[in-house]
């Protein structure tokens, strides 16, 4: 798939940062909010952690990052954002997952409800395309021309990697959820750069998409991708 691979959409994410960083500094507010109420201290808290590393990597300021633990634990202006997760198809019947924060359920319904039918999609029912996903570390490394695929494969290995694909572009890293900060950690102390690292759904299976459709389905992410509400959009189609 041309438009929505794993390794364009993350060199997109990344060239439209400034274009899009006012939204981008919104939505990190959100995620460390619903973190802090885990509790407030990242040292006990691997999700607010993570948050945490996530908007250092996005250049998020300080303020912004305080503000929103202020709000969470009450010494700021209280917000009341809840998850909603939408599930549905899209063009092909990729299964695609959408997680939202937000105050208002009719409005985000509404508005991911049109997304879909607008690009070829349909909502559907709570658990119609979750089982196809697990909650997973995925951790991504560019390919150089230097690379030491060796050394790579092995500090992952080391490291408590549950699979690693290599390909022309370079090296996709998976691990169990709770193993991820700690194989982040050591391939970064082994000075191995990585281009993206989260907690995803990833997709145990994969629907191959017509290549008439691929435009349609780029827009259906896209729309998704551009709502306020929207934190994360995941998919199994194929690329």
């Amino acid at each position: 798939m041309a438009g929505h691979s794993k390794w364009h959409n993350i060199r997109n994410r990344k060239g439209a940062q400034d274009a899009k960083r006012g939204k981008i500094f919104q939505k990190m507010s959100r995620e460390i909010y619903m973190a802090t109420k885990q509790g407030a201290d990242p040292e006990m808290n691997p999700a607010l952690r993570l948050s945490i590393e996530k908007a250092k990597s996005l250049n998020v300021p300080n303020d912004i990052v305080k503000r929103a633990i202020d709000k969470a634990t009450g010494a700021g202006e209280e917000e009341n954002f809840e998850e909603v997760v939408y599930e549905g198809y899209g063009p092909n019947g990729v299964a695609v997952l959408v997680y939202t924060l937000t105050e208002n359920r009719n409005r985000t319904a509404a508005n991911i409800r049109v997304a879909f039918t607008r690009n070829g999609g349909n909502l559907g029912s709570s658990g119609s395309v979750a089982y196809m996903f697990e909650r997973k570390g995925r951790l991504m490394i560019e390919r150089a021309e230097d690379t030491d695929e060796d050394m790579i494969m092995l500090a992952a290995l080391e490291a408590g990697a549950e699979d690693i694909e290599s390909s022309e572009e370079g090296f996709e890293i998976i691990t169990e959820a709770a193993d991820f900060l700690q194989v982040k950690n050591e391939l970064e102390e082994a000075g191995i750069e990585l281009l993206s690292a989260d907690v995803e759904m990833v997709p145990s299976m994969h629907t191959a998409i017509a290549e008439e459709n691929e435009e349609q389905f780029d827009s259906l992410i896209d729309a998704l991708e551009d709502d306020d509400d929207v934190q994360s959009v995941y998919h199994n189609a194929e690329g």
